[in-house]
């Protein structure tokens, strides 16, 4: 097992964190930008799932899947997204006590 191995697993956690933030904001906020985010982050998942295969199945090609690994990464940063902040500090944000901007509850 090489270090690119853990770098891409690194990046495909990181991924799926992006997915599934996109997936509670697009769940709390019904915004049209999150909702279209969270179903192309199933895409970008599956494909930076699959540079870490190919790290680890074939390791003498590990530089092609640590590639793949950030063209997913890349490709979830690419997503059109409504700006849902406003002048919050971050640790309001991080402990969820934002005051929300819509009616669902």
């Amino acid at each position: 097992m090489s270090i690119l191995f853990l770098i891409s697993v690194f990046g495909v956690l990181v991924c799926i964190f992006l997915w599934l933030r996109d997936i509670r904001i697009w769940a709390r906020s019904l915004l049209p930008g999150y909702r279209k985010a969270s179903i192309h982050g199933v895409y970008q998942t599956a494909l930076a799932t699959t540079g870490a295969g190919i790290v680890y199945l074939w390791p003498e090609v590990s530089i092609l899947g640590t590639g793949v690994v950030l063209l997913g990464l890349y490709l979830q940063g690419k997503e059109e997204r409504e700006k849902i902040w406003t002048d919050e500090p971050a640790i309001t944000r991080f402990f969820g006590s934002v005051p929300r901007n819509n009616t669902r509850r």
